[in-house]
């Protein structure tokens, strides 16, 4: 079958992204010098818990060896692991080196079991994160990762998958001129002329309006959806 059976001449390795290695470089120079100037940084992010998470291992008493002896004692046995893990709780939180920021945390109770990322969404992440922009310090930093809901666009801006009447259609509604003989690649060079200035996300849009500014970590780099 034309193959022979020998030892590999070279070894497979994991390699890191040349644009994350760029990121992570560029966010800790920028952390770095934040923090030099006394700046006030915020950090928010999510997690999940369970309703009956509870510790594996915990200290018991190993005098008592029944529960018989236990009860004649009026003591107990042990605390036992929960028979079900109950309902996920989804938290988002903020805060900065002093604590967190006083009753800015959302909880919601999730409804699926799988990865707590597929609960959260654009809209109620917003929401959230419009209702603690005045608790927060003036000209605030505020970090946080790269998840599909903190990275919702302002507007769709088109790509070589729009169809080329939805192309032109845009860039009327934006008031740049475009002819009837140009091919689909040409319009799309237009959009790439003025995209800037339409390409961002809600979220900073939200934190520009009470003098915050956003400083994205190079963690969970997804496609960006919602």
């Amino acid at each position: 079958m034309g193959f022979k059976f020998e030892k590999r001449k070279r070894q497979a390795v994991l390699l890191e992204r040349q644009d994350i290695i760029l990121w992570r470089r560029n966010y800790l120079r920028k952390i770095r010098n934040l923090r030099q100037e006394n700046a006030p940084i915020y950090y928010l992010d999510e997690t999940w818990v369970n309703e009956g998470h509870s510790e594996t291992r915990v200290w018991q008493d190993t005098t008592i060896k029944s529960s018989y002896e236990a009860s004649s004692s009026d003591l107990t046995i042990g605390l036992t692991v929960p028979k079900g893990k109950g309902r996920r709780l989804i938290i988002t939180h903020i805060g900065t080196k002093e604590g967190f920021v006083p009753d800015a945390a959302d909880i919601f109770i999730g409804k699926k079991s799988g990865d707590y990322h597929e609960e959260m969404d654009g809209n109620h992440f917003e929401t959230w994160f419009e209702t603690i922009m005045p608790k927060l310090k003036p000209q605030s930093i505020i970090v946080m990762d790269n998840a599909p809901y903190h990275s919702v666009k302002k507007e769709k801006i088109p790509t070589s998958s729009w169809k080329k009447s939805a192309i032109q259609e845009w860039l009327s509604q934006k008031k740049v001129a475009w002819n009837q003989d140009l091919i689909k690649i040409e319009l799309l060079q237009k959009v790439n002329e003025v995209k800037h200035l339409y390409d961002g996300y809600k979220v900073e849009e939200i934190a520009k309006k009470l003098g915050h500014k956003i400083l994205r970590s190079p963690l969970l780099l997804r496609a960006q959806s919602n």
